[in-house]
């Protein structure tokens, strides 16, 4: 949707700016945001925010209090005030993936999620991200989730690239080529 991103770039730039001026740690922000995005995306929440005899205090309460696990900083506080304000919660989504792009692109330091068919040891997790890291030529802050139907191997995604050795794959390329 172009219209939201449109609509999320000055708030994530204005957060960015304004996280790197007070010399916060805005990989810590992001996090906070991406929680905050959580929260919004949801369909229920939007329609309570959208109803006309809710006032904007009582939904920023809401989501305030649906976040009890996670402190927000000044910054995410007055974000998400000015956002339900100005009716744009519907945004902020948009705004937290803008934000991490922000931050990722500051810190030379790129996302990456690698599936795996099972569970990874932290020992074996820290020499796939070294490999991997090596392969994309950038420093990666991985997150690791299991997929059962990838079979064995793994799937990294780091951006809009992706290095997939899983089996799933591989039996995919031979029917491709079986059937050709």
């Amino acid at each position: 949707m172009a219209e939201l991103a449109t609509i999320a770039r000055p708030y994530a730039e204005a957060l960015f700016k304004a996280g790197a001026a007070q010399g916060g740690n805005v990989r810590e922000l992001a996090d906070q945001l991406d929680a905050l995005a959580q929260v919004a995306g949801n369909a229920d929440l939007r329609q309570f925010a959208d109803n006309p005899k809710v006032n904007a205090s009582q939904v920023f309460d809401v989501v305030v209090g649906a976040l009890k696990a996670v402190q927000l900083s000044p910054l995410a506080q007055n974000l998400l005030r000015t956002m339900i304000d100005n009716g744009r919660l519907v945004a902020l989504p948009e705004v937290a993936v803008q934000f991490r792009a922000l931050v990722n692109e500051s810190t030379g330091i790129s996302d990456a999620t690698i599936y795996s068919a099972f569970p990874i040891e932290p020992s074996q997790v820290a020499d796939v991200v070294a490999s991997l890291e090596k392969r994309f030529g950038r420093k990666l802050s991985a997150t690791v989730e299991v997929q059962p139907e990838l079979i064995g191997g793994i799937r990294a995604v780091v951006g809009d690239e992706v290095f997939d050795t899983s089996v799933k794959a591989r039996l995919e390329q031979m029917k491709v080529a079986l059937t050709a």
